[in-house]
């Protein structure tokens, strides 16, 4: 006769576990929750630029809004279209696109370098920073339309009084994280890598620079914009060609609607340097920890 297991006292009261789930379902999961959060991301995105707009034409149509002064969108998309398609007084608008670009790239790359080399040679050096710290604040309070004038008096109407008010914007933006970057390093750190033989150079090299990258490479999202803004200005003060020079000169003919026609078109190109600049962080701080934000999203 075959006897009849039966369960015991204790496995009948033992709550039930699930078993974990595995690996791949974990990461199957973790993608759909990325996909449908990014999903929700675009819709308010659009929802959103859908109510401005939306209620910026509205506003404007029933009169609510004097669209004299600040335009309307469909205004704004026909003098984009105007602009692809016939041009400015002042050539095409590609031209002009691809003047304001060389002279904001040139400015982003000259300020940046000088803002990093200065920024980490006073951080690294205190009696340096205590005898330039007075006069680097006081370039710092003189307002740049002030420095952009003096700037087209100076070089002119081409395109190096351009690069030179950008290159001052984006350098005080980055000297100022690379010179608190380089502050908070970790101390007890340098003094090892010294015990260790590191020549100064190789301090620098391996720890202060590193150190601080995430500070400058933290800088440049907000450098980048100073660049555009610097640009923009000096051609608004006086160029030859340029975004700014057709902003001025629709802002004088008042025209709001190429105004804004101009912002968006200056603002699709930040947003492709915006989306470069982020690229480059990722790749240059590979070697960093995610932080909270970062890995809630991994």
């Amino acid at each position: 006769m075959t006897a009849i297991a039966t369960p015991s006292v204790d496995a009948i009261n033992r709550p039930y576990a699930p078993e974990p789930e595995s690996a791949a379902a974990l990461q199957a999961k973790g993608r759909r929750a990325r996909r449908m959060r990014t999903t929700w991301t675009w819709i308010g995105r659009i929802m959103f630029a859908v109510v401005v707009f939306g209620g910026w034409q509205m506003f404007t149509a029933i009169g609510l809004v004097d669209k004299f002064f600040y335009g309307q969108p469909s205004g704004i998309w026909n003098s984009l279209v105007h602009l692809f398609t016939q041009g400015t007084a002042f050539g095409s608008i590609w031209e002009n696109l691809w003047v304001t670009i060389q002279e904001a790239l040139l400015g982003f790359l000259v300020g940046t370098i000088a803002g990093m080399v200065v920024g980490i040679l006073l951080g690294t050096n205190r009696y340096l920073a205590e005898v330039c710290g007075p006069y680097i604040k006081i370039m710092n309070a003189v307002p740049r339309i002030v420095l952009g004038s003096i700037f087209i008096v100076a070089f002119g109407l081409g395109m190096p009084a351009k690069v030179l008010l950008a290159a001052v914007l984006v350098f005080f933006a980055v000297f100022f994280n690379a010179f608190q970057g380089v502050r908070e390093v970790d101390q007890n750190l340098i003094a090892n890598v010294r015990v260790l033989g590191a020549s100064p150079l190789q301090v620098a090299r391996h720890v202060t620079i590193p150190s601080a990258m995430t500070w400058i490479i933290a800088s440049l999202h907000t450098a980048f914009g100073f660049a555009i803004i610097g640009a923009l200005v000096a051609e608004v003060l006086g160029a030859q060609r340029g975004i700014g020079l057709i902003i001025s000169q629709a802002q004088g003919s008042f025209d709001p609607d190429t105004v804004f026609a101009c912002m968006v078109i200056i603002a699709a190109f930040t947003l492709v340097a915006e989306y470069a600049i982020s690229t480059l962080e990722g790749r240059v701080l590979r070697w960093r920890p995610p932080n909270r934000s970062e890995a809630s999203s991994i």
